[in-house]
C-alpha cells in the first residue's frame, strides 16, 4: 500500500514541542541530532520549526527537547500501491497476494491512480508545493517480509514538498485560551508497504503476512534534548507508535529519560525504542542495529511521475490518462480551519467550542442537524450538545452514532424550553428521560412527568404570597438587602409548585410584593 502523511504536534508537560526538518533513514533529510536507523518504514513527513524550552527553574539548567515525526498512513483504496490486490482489513493472512507481491520473477509493477490522486489531495490539504515530476527510487534492505530485498519509496524527488500544517488547541487552568501554531511539513511520498512479521515465540519461529504490514496510521517518534544555542543532542527514534495519546506519552517519557540521563553524567546512545504502553515507559528494541546503507537506486520498472495543471495539461489530452492538480483541487473538501471559522461567524460561537465540534466525530453534523430544527439561540443548542450531549456521552463511553438521544429529539426538547413550556431543571429531566427511554418524544415525557410550567399566574401569586407569609423571617432578610434572601424565597416557590414555575417569573412577582 501507500503512505502519504500527516503530521501531528504533541506538547510535553514541561516542553513546548515542535518539529525540525528530519528523515528516519540515510538521505532522507536534515536530521534532529545524531541520526538512528531501523529496519521497517514506509514514508516520511518531517516538520521542521525548531523548538524552545520554558524558562527553567531555580537551580535548574535550561533544556530544549526537539522531535521529528515520520507519520506512515494508509490511503483508503481498493488495491494496492503497485499492484492489483484488493485491501481488506483484517483478511486471512496471505489471502490478498499478487504475483508481484511475492516477488516472483518478471512481475512489474503498476502505478495505482488513485495513491496519486490521494497523495495529491493530501498535499493540497496540507499546502504543499505539488512536483509535476516525481521519481521513484528503490530501497534496499534484507529482511523476510520484504521478499524483493528491496522497497519502492520516493527518496529523490518526492510527490509534494514543503507544506505547513496550521492548528489550534486549548491552554490554560480551565482549557478556555485558544492558540494557534503552524508545523512545517518537509515532503509527502508514495511508498511501498511491506509485508508484516509475526513471532511466535512458542515454536521459535517467524511467519509471514504479505498482504500488508499496517494498520490505517502509524508514527515513528525522533526525539533529542540540547542546551539552547548548543548543537543538537544524540536522537533516539521510538517506533510504531498507534495512537495520539501513546505518542504523547512515549514524547513525555523520553524527553524526561534524555535530561535525566544527561543530568546524572550518562550519555544517549543512537538506538530504536519501542513504547510499553503497560508501563509508560521507552525501552530499547531488542533488533537494534548499526547504521545501514539502503543503496538507493532509481527504479528502472517506472517512469518519472508526470502531474499537470490546467496551464500545463496537454491539448486534447484524455482525462483518464492524465492526473489534473487543478480538477483534484476542486474536489478537495472543506477544512476543519474553514469550518471552524465558519461556525464562529454563522453562530457567534467560541472559537474553543469550534474545536470540540470538528473533533468528536459526527458531533458537528449532530449540531447542525439540531439547529436545523429548533428555534433555540445557537449559544443555547451549543450549551445543550456540548455540555449536556457531549457528558452524557463522555459518562457512558459511547460514540456520536451509538447515542440514544436524536437530533430532532433535542430539537423538540430546545423548542419547549424556548418557549417556556418547561423550565431549565425539568428540560434536564426530560433529556435524562430521553436517555433512558427510546420511542419517546420530549411531549410525551412532560405530559406524562407533569413537568410542563405553570400558566396560572393568579395561582402563582397565590403561591407566593402564601410562600412569604410562612417564612416572615426570610423575607426580612430581604428587606435589610440580603441578596441571598430572594433566592431563597424563588426556591421555596418553586419546591411549592414541584418545579413547575418559571424562576424568572417567580423573582417579578415576588419583588413586585415587596417594592414599596
Amino acid at each position: 500500500m501507500a503512505a502519504p502523511v500527516v503530521s501531528r504536534l504533541c506538547c510535553g508537560r514541561r516542553w513546548a514541542l515542535a518539529y525540525i526538518n528530519r528523515g528516519s533513514r540515510p538521505g532522507t533529510g536534515t536530521p534532529t541530532g545524531s541520526r538512528s536507523s531501523g529496519k521497517r518504514g514506509q514514508s516520511s513527513v518531517v516538520p521542521q520549526p525548531l523548538i524552545t524550552a520554558e524558562k527553567p527553574r531555580k537551580g535548574e539548567h535550561e533544556w530544549a527537547a526537539v522531535v521529528g515525526l515520520e507519520i506512515h498512513a494508509q490511503i483508503a483504496s481498493n488495491s494496492k500501491l503497485f499492484s492489483g490486490s484488493q485491501v481488506h482489513f483484517a483478511a486471512p493472512p496471505n489471502s490478498l497476494v499478487s504475483f508481484f507481491d511475492a516477488s516472483l520473477p518478471g512481475t512489474l509493477p503498476v502505478l495505482n491512480r488513485r495513491c496519486v490522486e490521494a497523495a495529491v489531495m493530501t498535499g493540497l490539504a496540507l499546502n504543499c508545493h505539488i512536483n509535476k515530476k516525481s521519481l521513484f527510487d528503490r530501497k534496499h534492505y534484507f529482511y523476510a517480509d520484504l521478499p524483493a530485498g528491496y522497497q519502492i519509496t520516493q527518496h529523490r524527488l518526492p510527490i509534494a514538498v514543503n507544506g505547513s500544517l496550521a492548528y489550534s488547541l486549548c491552554v490554560g487552568k480551565k482549557r478556555s485560551q485558544l492558540i494557534s501554531k503552524t508545523v512545517r511539513i518537509k515532503q509527502i511520498q508514495l511508498e511501498q508497504d511491506s509485508g508484516k512479521s509475526l513471532h511466535d515465540d512458542q515454536q521459535s519461529q517467524t511467519l509471514i503476512d504479505l498482504n500488508r504490514a499496517e494498520g490505517q496510521l502509524r508514527v515513528d517518534a525522533n526525539i533529542s534534548v540540547h542546551h539552547p544555542g548548543e548543537p543538537l543532542g544524540v536522537r533516539t527514534e521510538v517506533k510504531n507508535l498507534n495512537s495520539a495519546r501513546f505518542l504523547a506519552k512515549a514524547i513525555d517519557y523520553e524527553i524526561q529519560r534524555q535530561i535525566s540521563e544527561l543530568e546524572n553524567g550518562g550519555e544517549i546512545l543512537n538506538e530504536t525504542r519501542s513504547f510499553d504502553y503497560k508501563l509508560g515507559c521507552t525501552v530499547p528494541m531488542r533488533d537494534k542495529e548499526g547504521k545501514q546503507d539502503y543503496r538507493f537506486i532509481p527504479e528502472p520498472n517506472l517512469p518519472p511521475l508526470l502531474l499537470y495543471d490546467s496551464a500545463s495539461l496537454p491539448a486534447g489530452a484524455d482525462p483518464q490518462q492524465v492526473i489534473d492538480i487543478d480538477r483534484i483541487r476542486e474536489r478537495l473538501p472543506e477544512l476543519p480551519s474553514v469550518t471552524r471559522e465558519k461556525l464562529v461567524q454563522q453562530y457567534g460561537m467560541l472559537p474553543e467550542h469550534s474545536l470540540t465540534l470538528l473533533n468528536e466525530v459526527g458531533l458537528l453534523e449532530f449540531f447542525q442537524n439540531v439547529m436545523k430544527e429548533t428555534r433555540a439561540e445557537p449559544k443555547k443548542v451549543t450549551s445543550w450538545v456540548l455540555n449536556t450531549f457531549l457528558g452524557f456521552l463522555k459518562q457512558q463511553n459511547l460514540a456520536v452514532r451509538e447515542s440514544p438521544v436524536t437530533p430532532s429529539a433535542l430539537a423538540e426538547l430546545l423548542n419547549l424550553l424556548d418557549r417556556k413550556a418547561i423550565s431549565s431543571s425539568a428540560a434536564k429531566q426530560v433529556f435524562e428521560e430521553l436517555w433512558r427511554s427510546k420511542g419517546k418524544t420530549p411531549a410525551q415525557i412532560v405530559s406524562e412527568k407533569k413537568l410542563g410550567l405553570m400558566q396560572d399566574r393568579e395561582t402563582l401569586e397565590q403561591l407566593c404570597q402564601a410562600t412569604m407569609e410562612e417564612h416572615a423571617q426570610v423575607v426580612m432578610d430581604m428587606k435589610k438587602g440580603n441578596p441571598r434572601a430572594i433566592n431563597k424565597l424563588i426556591g421555596l416557590v418553586r419546591k411549592a409548585t414541584l418545579s413547575r414555575a418559571d424562576p424568572t417569573v417567580i423573582k417579578e412577582i415576588l419583588e413586585k410584593k415587596l417594592s414599596p
